[in-house]
């Protein structure tokens, strides 16, 4: 069956694109939806102008989450989970508690269908994409780490911890050599 595309389709097309799909994909999902219409002489004639039509909506739309993309790229969720002596899981981390965690930071309504990742089975990171639209596809990170054990740092929280540990050292370091050099200096003072 042979169709218009009225709206972008994940991994079928945007919209204004004429494909060929099984009559029943096209029947009972595509058409209902509003997503396609048969491509006949009088459809196949609009398709310029539902892909302009469709491209502003496009530009609107990533212009839109654009921020909420910057975001997510920046963000690293934590999950504790029983694991064996292996590394592995005993259960894995699903798309849908992923996409809890990651609606709960954002305050931005994710569904798991969005989530670009198979279940995580392992600890370690994780690198996931969320599908936000076609164009825009941010990535981030998902650490697993063994319940009961401290959480892992971030890169940057654990740089700032090792630089605060340095500058608490340097202190001691300096303060032990002022207490040196000051009884130093009373000793002179009193033998002169």
């Amino acid at each position: 069956m042979k169709i218009l595309l009225m709206k972008d389709v994940f991994k079928l097309g945007r919209a204004g694109d004429i494909k060929k799909v099984a009559d029943g994909y096209g029947r009972n999902y595509l058409i209902p939806q509003g997503l396609a219409v048969l491509a006949t002489p009088g459809a196949v004639k609009q398709a310029d102008r539902i892909r302009a039509k469709a491209a502003e909506r496009r530009e609107a739309l990533n212009s839109e989450l654009s921020g909420l993309a910057e975001s997510i790229q920046d963000t690293r969720l934590l999950f504790a989970a029983k694991a064996g002596e292996t590394d592995k899981l005993y259960g894995s981390i699903t798309a849908q508690q992923v996409a809890d965690a990651i609606t709960k930071e954002t305050t931005f309504e994710i569904k798991r269908q969005q989530l670009e990742m198979q279940p995580i089975r392992t600890l370690g990171d994780h690198r996931v994409a969320v599908r936000l639209t076609m164009d825009l596809v941010p990535e981030f990170t998902v650490t697993v780490y063994r319940e009961g054990e401290a959480a892992p740092k971030d890169g940057a929280d654990a740089e700032a911890e090792a630089e605060a540990e340095e500058v608490v050292e340097g202190e001691e370091v300096a303060a032990e050599a002022e207490a040196e050099e000051a009884p130093a200096t009373d000793d002179e003072a009193t033998e002169e």
